[in-house]
């Protein structure tokens, strides 16, 4: 087992809520501190740690993106940047509901409940009552509580925070922050829906392994590894034919040329890519390795989640895009569509900012439809820009001029109605394996 592993496997042992420091965990596994810094930042990128301010890092229970749309104590306190007064084990829970309590105290029962919030200010007594039945406490106004409560807290695992500013303002900044969760939960990423559990086989296979592997899953497709375990090309049903030898070696047959995305790509984005090119099985690498699939059920499932979803939230770009209708001529990309109010300036043309983003968004379309998904743009020239006024109708042609191992560069051209050029643009991209 590596170090790094090793590291992993402990901190998945921990409790919830353990403590967890750099020097503590290199002295218990006698590795060195670098070894497990780096590790603890990756745990964190993985949800299994999170730094908490005026905590540390603590073990957590990772948070499952679709249930995104409730926050925890201790994304309150970042909200708000309060205090803990007590309770320090319970920050990792989950805020349900809050509540204000400008109610008298004999009334407070009837509105609180466990996982619940309570704001309120200096008020033992309704502090008291919220935390005997399982309720977090907000005191607002900077105050502080007593030792009797913090003691309370501590002994039920809830916590007792306090906050500076007024309880409208916290009250406001706590609703800002769930609606914020809101939007989140709409993008739903690979690693949401990937299986982890890949079969995959080795360059050095044979086709007789393969069409064994295929009775024993039922799978027609499967990544391809070399010694490293990096993804080298992907084989399907399809890629045996005409390869009746049972001896060949599965790297001779394979596609070379795998399209692979990364545990933070979109499902939407993935989507897409894999709509476009009829792929029914998508490898997911991560430092060139592979650490997943998606498959087109998984797709499916992912955006009947989306559409079940109670919020509907669109970017800037998605209102500018859906205006557009897009089709193929012979090798380049036409898209057509109108100037939409959201686009404009304050003299009431279509800003430099917005039509910048257009034709680039475009540009990197056309990169991706010609197979290079993996790319990072390296730089954007714009030509020229005339005003465009709302309403107008526009034509956007994309034609990929270079196209080689490491950069291609595509050109974006703008038309009105009358066929007459309104914007020119270059677009230079980097393709990298990841």
């Amino acid at each position: 087992m590596s170090k790094h592993a090793e590291i992993i496997n402990f901190i998945l042992s921990l409790d919830i809520g353990t403590k967890i420091s750099v020097r503590g965990i290199s002295a218990q596994l006698g590795l060195s501190d670098g070894t497990a810094y780096r590790t603890i930042k990756e745990a964190e990128n993985m949800g299994i740690v999170k730094t908490v301010p005026r905590v540390g890092t603590v073990r957590v229970d990772k948070v499952d993106k679709k249930n995104i749309e409730t926050l925890t104590y201790a994304e309150v306190i970042n909200v708000l940047d309060a205090r803990i007064l007590g309770g320090k084990e319970g920050i990792n829970r989950s805020l349900n509901k809050f509540i204000i309590g400008a109610m008298a105290v004999e009334t407070i029962p009837k509105y609180i409940r466990p996982g619940y919030l309570l704001i309120v200010g200096n008020r033992e007594d309704a502090q008291e009552l919220a935390l005997e039945n399982e309720a977090a406490v907000l005191i607002t106004g900077g105050f502080d509580c007593s030792e009797k409560i913090k003691a309370l807290a501590d002994e039920k695992g809830i916590p007792v925070l306090s906050s500076s500013y007024d309880t409208f303002t916290v009250a406001s900044m706590i609703n800002k922050a769930i609606d914020e969760s809101m939007v989140k939960k709409e993008i739903i990423l690979v690693e949401d829906v990937m299986d982890v559990n890949i079969t995959c086989l080795m360059g050095t296979d044979t086709v007789a392994t393969f069409k064994k592997l295929m009775l024993e899953t039922n799978h027609e497709r499967y990544p391809v590894l070399d010694e490293n375990m990096r993804l080298i090309g992907i084989v399907t049903l399809r890629d045996l034919q005409g390869h009746d030898d049972d001896n060949e070696q599965i790297h001779k047959i394979m596609n070379k040329k795998p399209i692979s995305v990364t545990p933070k790509t979109t499902v939407a984005y993935a989507a897409h890519i894999m709509g476009w090119d009829g792929i029914k099985i998508c490898p997911v690498v991560y430092k060139k390795k592979v650490v997943g699939v998606l498959t087109i059920e998984h797709v499916i499932k992912a955006m009947e989640f989306s559409l079940r979803q109670p919020q509907v939230s669109e970017t800037i770009e998605d209102l500018i895009l859906k205006n557009f209708k897009c089709e193929t001529q012979e090798d380049r990309l036409h898209f057509n569509g109108q100037i939409i109010p959201q686009m404009l300036d304050p003299i009431g043309t279509a800003s430099w900012s917005s039509l910048n983003m257009m034709l680039s968004t475009m540009g990197i379309m056309a990169l991706r439809e010609n197979n290079n998904i993996n790319i990072t743009v390296d730089s954007i020239m714009a030509y020229f820009m005339k005003p465009v006024q709302m309403g107008s109708d526009i034509d956007i042609y994309t034609e990929v001029l270079d196209k080689g191992r490491s950069f291609s560069k595509v050109e974006i051209s703008m038309f009105n109605r009358f066929k007459e050029p309104v914007a020119k643009a270059m677009i230079s991209a980097k393709i990298f394996c990841k």
